[in-house]
């Protein structure tokens, strides 16, 4: 059964310079498809660029909450961004204590900024939370980002959290992270939340699953996180793939067929 790596970063340098070999391993693993997400605009481009090259690439457009001292979107710009065809999302946004602090009203008001132009575009968010659950879900209600719907990526948060984005219309994406012996939090949210509104993911090239943990990472490695959401609900690996992949295509808007192996 076919897999698809709803977040990854393969423009990075990291994996960029070996593009041949990523594809490649892709193809090997049955990973059918995977979703390039944009970090700031100025590398916007190449994230775009990748999708245009590769019938199963796609991209997002957005600005990461960890991106200080650069071009600012706004409405209009990730409107407009987003009218490509092969941009099915807004996003990586959200807000991430852990990394920043002091003041981070820049970061709430950017998120907010891309709540907007997802409602605007008709386009899922693509939301990253870290030590901000609270103010994640408090701005998710207040912009009404429901009205747009996402997911809520490399999910590591309580099962009251998943709960709350759940209510909201969002999916819940599981990364390497998931395979790691001390996520016991996030395995009871992988084994809870309805298998209809599950992602699976690598972030590539950061944390690699299980058996690869502290090497780069590739979108070739997503079939681990896939297993072990299969271990943690007692079901086939295959159920996990079919379900998963149907559910990207479903939020993202896109053609099931077109991931068929």
């Amino acid at each position: 059964m076919p897999f698809v790596d709803s977040h990854c970063h393969i423009n990075f340098p990291e994996l960029s310079e070996s593009m041949t070999d990523v594809l490649a391993q892709m193809r090997q693993n049955d990973v059918v498809g995977a979703l390039c997400v944009s970090v700031n605009l100025s590398d916007f481009p190449k994230v775009l660029a990748l999708a245009e090259q590769h019938r199963n690439l796609y991209a997002s457009v957005g600005v990461h909450p960890d991106y200080e001292g650069v071009e600012e979107p706004d409405v209009a710009r990730l409107t407009e961004l987003a009218k490509h065809p092969k941009v099915i999302a807004i996003g990586e946004t959200g807000l991430d204590y852990f990394r920043l602090k002091g003041d981070l009203e820049w970061q709430r008001a950017r998120f907010r900024t891309h709540i907007r132009a997802a409602r605007a575009c008709g386009k899922p968010l693509i939301i990253h939370t870290r030590e901000a659950a609270t103010d994640t879900l408090r701005i998710m209600a207040e912009e009404d980002a429901i009205r747009a719907g996402g997911v809520m990526h490399c999910f590591t948060e309580t099962w009251e959290v998943a709960e709350a984005a759940l209510a909201m219309g969002f999916y819940i994406s599981f990364s390497g992270i998931l395979t790691f012996k001390n996520a016991k939090q996030i395995k009871e949210v992988a084994r809870r939340a309805p298998l209809e509104r599950i992602l699976i993911e690598t972030d590539a090239p950061y944390l690699a699953p299980a058996p690869h943990r502290g090497k780069l990472n590739q979108p070739a490695y997503v079939k681990y996180v896939a297993d072990e959401i299969a271990g943690l609900r007692g079901i086939d690996v295959n159920e996990v793939g079919r379900c998963t992949t149907e559910n990207f295509a479903r939020l993202f808007g896109l053609d099931a067929k077109t991931f068929q192996a």
